[in-house]
């Protein structure tokens, strides 16, 4: 599974496309007076503010090449000031392998980059924002985990080690060997590295085989294949 295209909600348009295209440098694709969308490596995000009726945020994270995030993290220091965890500006994911740093956009979401040292993503040229692989993560808050679990089984999509959905946890549906997931959890949870909680807003995915994954505004997910 690998995230094609993903739609957010943002109630401050033009702060988000100051700071993704001119203060990151992220490439434009596409834009009009109420949306905007841009490349991340092999995925495209887009941001809209149609039928935003308060301020929404989400979690998402970014893949970076394995050997990159030393060079990322000085170069995303430049331009963003990084969020803490217990006084730390990074977090060591033994169990993956895996390095991450977090961030604030203008909107509030709580953005990660994370290198995963057991994948082969190498790269020889110094870091940029050219370098970015992919989407790797979202967080989907849904008021089920459990329907919604069944919705993305019906699109091939499954927890990364076949463990039991639980409404208490963070539910990881994805492929490890693509590093790419769907965190399936219920409103509540705090997003590490961030004070924020996990609420209901709603998304738009569209997954690498064109099945669609969409969460409204009463937080259920449903799916199209």
């Amino acid at each position: 599974m690998e995230i094609k295209t993903m739609t957010l909600q943002t109630a401050k348009l033009t702060e988000m496309k100051d700071f993704y295209i001119k203060q990151l440098g992220f490439i434009l694709i596409e834009e009009n007076d109420d949306s905007f969308r841009f490349a991340v490596g092999s995925s495209e995000l887009e941001f809209t503010s149609n039928g935003v009726t308060k301020n929404p945020y989400y979690h998402f994270a970014i893949n970076i090449p394995s050997n990159k995030f030393i060079e990322a993290k000085t170069w995303i220091k430049e331009r963003v000031s990084l969020n803490l965890e217990d006084g730390q500006d990074e977090v060591d994911f033994t169990h993956l392998p895996a390095h991450a740093l977090y961030f604030d956009d203008p909107s509030g979401n709580v953005v990660e980059f994370i290198s995963r040292h057991s994948m082969k993503t190498d790269q020889d040229k110094p870091f940029s924002i050219k370098s970015v692989l992919n989407i790797s993560e979202i967080g989907v808050t849904v008021n089920d985990v459990y329907s919604a679990a069944g919705a993305l089984n019906r699109v091939g999509v499954t927890e990364r080690d076949n463990e039991v959905i639980n409404k208490q946890n963070l539910n990881f549906m994805g492929d490890r060997k693509t590093g790419v997931f769907i965190i399936l959890n219920q409103p509540g949870r705090r997003w590490i590295f961030s004070e924020k909680l996990s609420n209901i807003f709603p998304l738009s995915i569209t997954l690498s085989n064109n099945s669609k994954i969409d969460v409204n505004t009463n937080g259920e997910l449903s799916t199209t294949a």
